[in-house]
């Protein structure tokens, strides 16, 4: 039973593989707290109790992509949903343009949570935001403002470990708490809820952000982008890819890396991943070729309710996908391409 199995387990078939994500959903479950990440992978730091928590929450044990999705839908996707279950697909943009101004693409998820925590759905959402000591570093961080939210904004592409600010949240109070992850974060996430619903029941709204790999920060901002490109990291202004790895510096100069190279760099636990779109979220969101627009795929209750109000506010402008067709062409390849890394993913 997997109640009787601990650590060591996940040591020998996840972290010692190479599957492990680093998402810190072990340590984020952990009832002992004998699990730490401060060297980077998680690592024992006192006696486990072989509860077993830590498999059942982990992204990459046993791979529990198909038990979250029945635990969220009740049921699996079909073959002729590329992009998952969803209720509602749209592309969509901030009116804001404050927030338009830090925006990686249409500033959709930072106005979902703006609107989310102006109506009282959320109390703060986990993000990430710029490590102010290391340039173009995401730093783990708890928004509760809508400020906070606006200075979070934009994509850093380089991991950010954002699970165990769950457990600080709760502990601090908080009971209704948004939490914006990539694809593997968001099913570790959907695994603590449905091992411990303690937790779960203060994890108010998921947003997920498409994703087709992830990299560490020393492998792509250090070695690739400082020491092999010679570009000093404090001179640039934003990073995106469409198409290619775009760089666009302060100096408004747009330096390039192809993808198929960038592809070499990516976490080894990415060959693995079978998700593009955050399947699993209450809301995705994603550039997919777009330029000033997010496409935007609602999927749960709880996702409908955070979108519709934002819309209704007028905080939301957005558009039918069917006006939009080769974003959501590009999708479903790379739904599809990513789904074919995996066996037990049709």
């Amino acid at each position: 039973m997997e109640s009787r199995l601990g650590f060591d387990k996940l040591q020998k078939e996840v972290i010692s593989t190479k599957l492990c994500t680093r998402c810190g959903a072990c340590v984020t479950i952990c009832p002992v707290k004998v699990l730490s990440m401060e060297k980077g992978e998680p690592e024992p730091i006192g006696e486990c109790t072989n509860c077993g928590l830590c498999l059942r929450s982990c992204p990459r044990y046993k791979s529990p992509f198909v038990e979250a999705e029945q635990f969220i839908f009740g049921r699996q996707r079909e073959p002729e949903e590329n992009s998952g279950i969803y209720k509602k697909a749209s592309v969509a943009r901030s009116a804001d343009d404050e927030i338009l101004k830090t925006a990686q693409d249409g500033g959709v998820v930072t106005t979902l949570l703006a609107s989310a925590l102006e109506s009282g759905h959320i109390d703060g959402a986990i993000v990430s935001k710029i490590d102010p000591e290391n340039p173009w570093k995401p730093l783990p961080f708890f928004a509760k403002t809508r400020d906070e939210l606006i200075g979070s904004a934009g994509t850093r592409y380089t991991l950010s470990t954002g699970l165990p600010l769950l457990k600080n949240s709760i502990s601090a109070g908080y009971a209704k708490i948004g939490f914006v992850g990539t694809p593997c974060q968001i099913l570790a996430a959907r695994m603590i809820q449905k091992s411990l619903p303690k937790y779960g029941k203060c994890l108010a709204l998921t947003v997920g952000l498409f994703c087709s790999e992830e990299f560490y920060y020393d492998t792509l901002m250090i070695k690739k982008i400082q020491n092999e490109l010679g570009i000093n990291l404090n001179d640039i202004e934003k990073l995106n890819i469409k198409g290619k790895f775009l760089i666009q510096m302060k100096n408004r100069e747009v330096k390039d890396i192809p993808l198929k190279e960038l592809t070499k760099l990516a976490m080894p636990s990415c060959n693995t991943c079978p998700d593009f779109s955050s399947e699993l979220a209450d809301i995705s969101c994603g550039g997919v070729g777009l330029k000033g627009w997010t496409y935007t795929i609602t999927r749960t209750d709880a996702g409908i309710t955070v979108y519709e109000d934002a819309v209704k506010k007028g905080m939301i402008l957005e558009e039918p996908v069917e006006k939009f067709s080769i974003p959501t062409k590009i999708m479903n390849k790379l739904s599809n391409e990513k789904r074919k890394r995996i066996l037990n993913i049709k």
